[in-house]
């Protein structure tokens, strides 16, 4: 078949070489220059399956009222929220019931597990060099906050998820270079998980996609998906969906200009194809809207700093060897080659332009509280994500309901930690392939008005 995949984050990405893999001729669309510019560009870069849980969560709304007017608050609302977040808020706050967040959990973590065995494998397979990374420490400062980890540490027990508890000692043999002033009562330590740079990860499948055949169409924003109707079956027109396209500028930051397949600014274009894919992250709400699926989708926006390593060639071992997390402040610590990533904050409401100055201060404190010698502050450079978030947490994978159009959107903040499971469940759907896990709590027609 003819695919078409729109957006090419790490989802769209993955998504476009798996249907390669099956045998389709496959067309990657991307309004930006590149791939991997918008929310997978500077995320933490953990990919740990015991962390991969619905934000709608048992106590979740009594956690975020108690941080309220906090500073270093972990969830910030920016301003009041407009009707659409209200309306999300309502269905967020209803999917917290534990009759709803257990299954989405058990299903979120079976296809974390599965995502990390298949980013694995296509790793060594192809050899994809993505600065990675084994082990996450969660830090816990205090007693209290250890004896509030229980409850979470039984749920891992039950999912099978391995870990240790350690206490501090322990902690500072895993992550040597953590500094020794800083209170630290334990650690929650998952040797199986892993930190990677999800940008490196999608160049290297960019080039793989080019490197077989691939139509890469960078710079291109798509307008309007037209499916086939009855009439127009019955008229005698072919099967399939039109995609209609806008050509654009290349973007300035870019160092992709003239990538292939971009057309002079303003051409528009129509084209056919069997399949469409939608992966467009915020951008699928105004393509799916005209064709009766209203995916109530919001912005939780996430900042990150990434700082070089002082000293990085006397020094390698300085700073973290890993991952790290910091149970109080949400706020994550990884290391990626010579720099070090700190990455946390979930901010509703506002817009991708604005920095707020506090979810910044509070990275930079929760690393100068660890690693306090071990980068070069003034030299950060400073990033805000709009992760695509549903209410319930389970992105939307497979039909959407609407003969051609597959959807595999709505991860959050864990795209890295879903990208390649969730391609492989696309391809399965769309070769007709029984499913290998259960799709319940990700169709998308859960969210069809």
């Amino acid at each position: 078949m003819r695919v078409a995949v729109i957006g090419a984050g790490i989802v769209g990405v993955t998504t476009a070489y798996e249907l390669l893999c099956d045998g389709h001729e496959v067309t990657l669309f991307e309004q930006r220059s590149s791939v991997a510019v918008e929310s997978s560009f500077a995320n933490a870069g953990v990919l740990a399956p015991g962390y991969v849980t619905p934000w709608a969560a048992p106590g979740m709304l009594r956690k975020v009222l108690g941080q309220w007017g906090r500073s270093d608050a972990a969830v910030r609302l920016a301003g009041l929220p407009n009707s659409a977040l209200a309306a999300w808020l309502w269905r967020w706050w209803r999917a917290c019931d534990p009759a709803h967040h257990a299954p989405n959990r058990a299903a979120m973590l079976a296809l974390a597990t599965r995502s990390l065995a298949h980013t694995r494998a296509l790793s060594e397979a192809l050899g994809i060099e993505y600065e990675r990374a084994r082990g996450l420490l969660v830090l816990l400062r205090s007693e209290r906050e250890l004896a509030a980890s229980r409850a979470g540490l039984r749920l891992l027990a039950e999912l099978e998820v391995g870990f240790h508890v350690v206490d501090a000692a322990v902690c500072r043999r895993i992550e040597p270079a953590l500094d020794a002033s800083t209170e630290l009562r334990a650690g929650i330590h998952l040797p199986s998980a892993e930190v990677g740079n999800c940008r490196q990860f999608a160049l290297a499948l960019k080039a793989e996609l080019q490197r077989r055949g691939a139509t890469l169409k960078f710079s291109q924003t798509v307008e309007r998906l037209t499916p086939a109707t009855e009439g127009s079956l019955q008229k005698g027109l072919a099967r399939g969906v039109e995609l209609t396209s806008w050509a654009l500028a290349p973007d300035a930051e870019s160092t992709f200009a003239g990538a292939v397949g971009a057309s002079a600014p303003g051409e528009r274009k129509h084209e056919r194809f069997d399949a469409v894919v939608v992966c467009a992250a915020l951008q699928s709400q105004a393509l799916l809207r005209p064709l009766g699926l209203r995916l109530p989708l919001q912005p939780v926006f996430g900042y990150s700093i990434t700082l070089p390593v002082r000293h990085f060639e006397a020094h390698p071992d300085v700073g973290p060897f890993a991952a790290l997390m910091d149970e109080r402040y949400k706020v994550a610590i990884t290391r990626l080659g010579d720099r070090v990533r700190v990455a946390g904050g979930a901010e509703l409401g506002g817009v991708l332009t604005r920095h707020s100055p506090a979810p910044i201060a509070t990275l930079h404190r929760v690393l100068q509280d660890w690693f306090p010698s071990a980068t070069h502050p003034a030299r950060a450079q400073t990033w805000k994500g709009a992760r695509p978030m549903l209410p319930d947490g389970p992105p939307a994978i497979g039909t959407s309901g609407v003969p051609g159009v597959w959807l595999n959107t709505g991860h959050g903040s864990s795209g890295w930690a879903l990208a390649c499971g969730s391609a492989q469940l696309v391809a399965e759907a769309l070769a007709g392939r029984p499913p290998s896990m259960d799709m319940a709590r990700f169709s998308p027609l859960r969210w069809r008005s």
